[in-house]
């Protein structure tokens, strides 16, 4: 698992101080021409919504903003007073939603040994168990309609030590669920989460040829994979990846002590080539969103820390040719 980093931290481990450290203060409003739809995770800035959106399109300059919780609450939860009042708030910034971060399948495979990554609870404790994934769901699809997403992001449950007897029941499970969505006209992006069963590149294309379903896509994140040991996210793991199911991606980056320990860094340092990777989809013809998932927590506040690693972000987007 990954350990939360300082910024003392950061600059000690990269050997110099960060060149974005102030550039939050020249962000200007309005992001520019991208052929991607450039986005942020609402709750790594903030837990308030408003102030989150504020930051997102006030500052940032963004139209696209990707939805996970609001204070406490998780998105699946929200009723429909607090749904009606968050549509207002995007309204209110313009901001149209990438997709719904939903936890669905991201829970303990009935029957496995209970994965050592799971939370430290038993799990008839938890809102949402196994039993409950259709009911997850069923929420996520009603969300997407409700905030006008094709997108719901899911799991393929916390990671085992030995997958290999599951994984056929797995893949059914995702298949069903994919199969489900796409009657909606909806898409389940998969991401590939260092906690659970399909973490890397190569787990990621293996995945996705075992089930061949289009509306199962897979929400790309070369940082979670360079933060389970892939050296190379890209140019070795998205070589791996069918291009055309790419649906949806995740940015942020890791750096590795000498002792193999990864920490969270801001996007533009670390392991990730994010002008690279940017690049690679430009030519590929990938055309949805590439958001913000700060983690680093270097800068101080979500805030600070999300404002400096967007500030990355921008710089290796411009570098690659995919912002104007």
């Amino acid at each position: 698992m990954i350990g939360k980093s300082t910024r003392r931290d950061f600059i000690a481990a990269t050997g110099s101080a960060f060149p974005f450290l102030m550039a939050g203060s020249s962000l200007a409003a309005g992001i520019g021409k991208s052929p991607f739809r450039i986005a942020v995770i609402n709750d790594e800035i903030s837990k308030d919504l408003d102030h989150a959106c504020h930051i997102a399109a006030d500052e940032f300059g963004l139209e696209w903003i990707e939805l996970r919780s609001f204070g406490k609450k998780n998105v699946l939860l929200l009723d429909d007073n607090e749904l009606a009042e968050a549509k207002r708030t995007l309204d209110k910034y313009k901001l149209r939603v990438t997709d719904i971060a939903s936890p669905l399948f991201k829970v303990n495979w009935k029957g496995a040994p209970k994965s050592k990554f799971a939370p430290k609870r038993d799990e008839s404790q938890e809102r949402f168990g196994f039993d409950q994934q259709d009911e997850v769901l069923d929420r996520s699809i009603r969300l997407a309609k409700a905030f006008g997403t094709d997108r719901i992001r899911c799991f393929d449950f916390w990671r085992l030590d030995d997958q290999a007897p599951y994984r056929a029941e797995i893949n059914s499970t995702l298949r069903k669920a994919a199969e489900k969505v796409a009657k909606q006209n909806l898409v389940l992006v998969l991401e590939n989460e260092p906690s659970c069963n399909t973490a890397t590149g190569p787990e990621s294309a293996k995945v996705l040829a075992a089930i061949p379903t289009p509306s199962l896509m897979l929400n790309w994140d070369p940082g979670n994979a360079a933060a389970v040991g892939e050296a190379a996210p890209y140019p070795d793991g998205y070589a791996l990846l069918p291009k055309n199911r790419i649906g949806h991606c995740h940015v942020k980056s890791a750096v590795r002590s000498p002792e193999g320990k990864s920490k969270w860094a801001p996007v533009g340092q670390g392991i990730v080539d994010w002008v690279g990777q940017f690049k690679a989809f430009k030519n590929d013809g990938y055309r949805y969103a590439v958001s913000l998932e700060t983690h680093w927590h270097g800068g101080g506040t979500p805030e600070e820390s999300t404002r400096i690693s967007f500030a990355g972000m921008k710089e290796c987007l411009q570098k690659a040719g995919a912002l104007a």
